[in-house]
Formats: structure tokens, C-alpha cells, sequence
């Protein structure tokens, strides 16, 4: 099993004395702060979604978060789960763009995108931007990337201590899965094959409490005739994964826009956006839904039996009045394509073009939602591919309906010869009319017999045509 661990960061709090110089040295001395200010100390809200985090699904999510904490409230993006792609910095201008448009308040940026190539000042920039933080967000990316990155930083301890004074951690898709004790490597895994295996995750919610698994993407679908489910995974995947599971440790699934938000400073989590989360542990399953509210010890082990009867039906908060979209972006998605295969099949050219262009609707509006922009490359390549389908299905058509024809033609008039030379002219003429009401005109010349389709629809003929 391929395992990633974290140095203690408290090794680097003390680094004046040790003489560490790497990039995790905490030169403000967190330490300090939290004797200082030990009496202002409370717990804040750790925010986990499955996937949607800057989408129209989590507009209200955000909102209410941001509510709970002191105004002026100061949110930032950390950039580092999609720090090794190009176009990560369009990432991050994604999400300030969504929060000053959708959500009406202001984002910065804490900038790590590389332990390897970031310079000593701009670590010490992206930490002091985290640290002064009432609202830090982490999403989409590469878990085992960030993982990687984060190893030997404060940046673990320093969100801890943002949480542990009152702040809101939002870990949504890749960012979900890297807060627990575990981390699944879904790339690793899904695209090149390796082995299912569990890598350490930053672990967290240990430090509160939560000995979790948390696995974004629950309910996905966007394998159409295959199982993607479980982040990816498939069922016979995860199932294999959860065996290796040290005793003591529960996964917690997160479907798809949707969130699980646990304040700390009640004890209690609440689920929003639009679908479910899961807790299994030992092979019992427990289902939260939408405004459901409940005991946060009930994700620490506890039963529901423990808590008595009040909890027996999760309670259901009446604040929530966000109501779910009717067409989740890939549930559309896989409706089109069942459409556009069924026409294609039936050579309904009318319904092709239908789900091509319903196809394009259904991208452009992903755009103006804000979509995962991974959804929306993998749409348009979907798109693509019903194009090149289309092609090579006309391709195979012949060129026209002459050509299509043809044959059927030319034999049927050496048939019609052969009467004709057999002085067989009802037959003859039987052949003449059949083709003349299918559209197909005999025209017999000196140079033999021509024929072509006429326009519209002839008349039935009044009489026999005479060869």
C-alpha cells in the first residue's frame, strides 16, 4: 500500500531553535496566537460537498456559511489540488469570479500551487493569506497532488486552528477526499490503473473527532454503461477498497451537489444541496437527506439508539427551502445520448439533429451555471463524438437516392426486357407502372431505356403504358 505522511507541523513551529529552514517554517509563530487568545478560542464548520461547489447548487450553501461568521467575513481560495495544471490560475480567477457574481462577496487567492517551486516569500504570503482567513475554500484538483504538496507546510495545522476559532473549512470533490484519515487515489486508480489502494490523507476531522473516509461523487453517473459510482470506483471496486479499512474507521459518501455541513460549535451536521450523504461503518448503512439535521456523534460511532428516540428520524431543519434542480448536468447528458444513439439507429435524421443541438443547449447553459469545467470538456467531447458518428454514418449512406436506387432499377428493367422480348407486355407494363408509383418515370429512347425521379408524387396512371 502506497501511504504519504505528514511531519508534524509542530516540528517546524519550533524550527528557530532547530534551525529548519524549509518552506513550512511558521515565522509568526502560531503557537503564540493561540496562547494569546486562548479565551476567544470555539469551534467553527467543516463543509464537505460531494462535487457543484461553484455551481448554482451551492449558491444558498455558501451564502449561509458565510451568515454564520463575523462581517466583514474574509473568504480565499486555496489553489493547491489543481496547482500542476495549466490552467490553474483560470481556476482560481473561476472562483473569485463565482463568489463576486453569484454569492456577492469578495474571494482572494492563497497561492500554493508547488511546495517544489514556490519561493520561501510566497509560501510565507499563501500561510499569513490562510491564517487571516474566516472562510477558506479547497476544491477540484488531484487529492494525492495536494497531499504531496501540503506534506512538511503548516498549512494542516493552519486550518485546523482557522476551524478551531470559529472559521469555515469548505473541502468540496478532490479537496473532500484528502480530510480524512485516508485519501482514495481516484486518478491513480480510475485512469491508470494501479492497483486499489488507499494513500494518508491531511486528516482533519481525526483531530475532531471523525475517524472518516470521506468519499465526494457518491452517486455518480457519468460512465452511462458503466459503473461510476463511488467516486469513480464501481461498486465491485469499493466494496474491495472498504475491506481494507482499519477496524474504528467509517466512510462517509457525499452524493453530487451536495453538502455536509458539521458545526462544531453545537455538535450537530445538516445536510444540504440536493441529495444524500452516507455513513457506513461494519457493514451498516445509515442515509441522511436533504435538511436533514443530526448528531454529529452519530458520524463519531454512536448509534442512534444512544441518543434515544429523538433521534431515531433525523431532523428535518425548515430553513432549507432550496428545491433540487429537475436535470442534473449529467443526467441530461446521458438522456441525449440515449435519444441521439435510438434515432441514429433508426435513421431518424430529425431526432439526430434534435439531441445535437439540445446537446449544445445543454453546454453553453452548463457555462452560464458555472459547471465543473471538467463536465463541460467532457460534454463538448461527447458532442464531438455524436458529430463524427453523424459523419460516419452518412459516409456509409450512398451519395444520393439515385445512386441508392440503382440496383433495384436496373435489375427491374432487365426484367422488363426480358418480357418485352418475349412480347409479354402486360408484364412489361405491370414493371412500367410499379416503378412510375414509386416516383420513378420510364423514358424508352433509341438508346435504350432511361429513368429518373420525378419531383412529386405522379397520379396514379388512367391506362397501361405501351413499352
Amino acid at each position: 500500500m502506497v501511504m504519504f505522511f505528514i511531519r508534524p507541523v509542530s516540528e517546524c513551529l519550533t524550527s528557530r531553535e532547530t534551525g529548519c529552514t524549509d518552506i513550512g517554517q511558521d515565522l509568526s509563530s502560531d503557537s503564540t496566537e493561540m496562547t494569546d487568545n486562548s479565551d476567544k478560542i470555539k469551534s467553527g464548520i467543516i463543509a464537505l460537498m460531494g462535487s457543484g461547489e461553484l455551481t448554482s447548487t451551492m449558491v444558498e450553501v455558501h451564502k449561509e456559511l458565510l451568515g454564520k461568521l463575523p462581517s466583514p467575513a474574509s473568504a480565499v481560495f486555496l489553489n493547491t489540488p489543481a496547482g500542476f495544471q495549466l490552467n490553474a490560475d483560470q481556476l482560481s480567477q473561476r472562483a473569485v469570479e463565482y463568489f463576486r457574481d453569484k454569492i456577492h462577496h469578495s474571494m482572494s487567492v492563497a497561492s500554493f500551487k508547488s511546495k517544489d517551486s514556490i519561493t520561501p516569500l510566497d509560501a510565507e504570503v499563501a500561510f499569513h493569506t490562510l491564517r487571516d482567513a474566516d472562510f477558506v475554500l479547497i476544491g477540484p484538483g488531484s487529492p494525492t497532488y495536494a497531499i504531496r504538496q501540503w506534506q512538511d507546510t503548516p498549512i494542516r495545522e493552519i486550518l485546523i486552528r482557522r476551524i478551531e476559532r470559529g472559521g469555515c473549512l469548505v473541502a468540496a470533490s478532490a479537496a473532500a477526499l484528502t480530510v480524512g484519515r485516508f485519501t482514495l487515489p481516484v486518478y491513480e486508480i480510475y485512469k491508470v490503473g494501479e492497483r486499489v489502494h488507499w494513500v494518508d490523507g491531511i486528516d482533519i476531522l481525526s483531530h475532531f473527532g471523525l475517524n472518516l473516509t470521506v468519499i465526494p461523487h457518491w452517486n455518480n453517473a457519468e460512465g452511462g454503461t458503466h459503473d461510476t459510482r463511488y467516486c469513480y470506483m464501481g461498486e465491485e471496486r469499493f466494496r474491495k477498497l472498504e475491506s481494507m479499512l482499519p477496524e474504528g474507521f467509517a466512510v462517509l459518501g457525499l452524493d453530487e451537489h451536495t453538502a455536509c455541513l458539521m458545526d462544531l460549535s453545537d455538535d450537530t451536521a445538516t445536510v444540504r444541496g440536493i441529495g444524500r450523504i452516507i455513513y457506513r461503518r461494519e457493514g451498516v448503512e445509515t442515509v441522511f437527506r436533504k435538511g436533514d439535521r443530526f448528531p454529529l456523534d452519530l458520524l463519531r460511532g454512536m448509534t442512534k439508539q444512544e441518543f434515544g428516540e429523538e433521534v431515531t428520524t433525523p431532523h428535518r431543519d425548515s430553513t432549507d427551502t432550496q428545491q433540487p434542480p429537475l436535470d442534473l448536468f449529467w443526467e441530461r447528458i446521458h438522456r441525449i445520448e440515449t435519444r441521439f444513439h435510438h434515432a441514429l439507429d433508426e435513421h431518424d435524421i430529425k431526432e439526430v439533429v434534435n439531441a445535437l443541438l439540445e446537446l449544445d443547449q445543454v453546454v453553453w447553459s452548463a457555462l452560464d451555471d458555472k459547471e465543473n469545467p471538467e463536465f463541460i470538456s467532457q460534454g463538448r467531447e461527447i458532442l464531438r463524438d455524436f458529430i463524427v458518428l453523424l459523419g460516419t454514418k452518412l459516409d456509409r449512406s450512398p451519395p444520393s437516392v439515385e445512386d441508392c436506387l440503382g440496383p433495384l432499377v436496373h435489375d427491374l428493367l432487365e426484367l422488363r426486357n426480358l418480357f418485352r422480348d418475349g412480347k409479354q407486355w402486360k408484364n412489361a407494363d405491370a414493371i412500367r407502372n410499379l416503378l412510375l408509383r414509386a416516383n420513378i418515370l420510364l423514358e424508352d429512347t433509341r438508346d435504350g431505356t432511361r429513368w429518373r425521379l420525378l419531383s412529386s408524387s405522379p397520379r396514379a396512371p388512367s391506362g397501361q403504358l405501351k413499352a
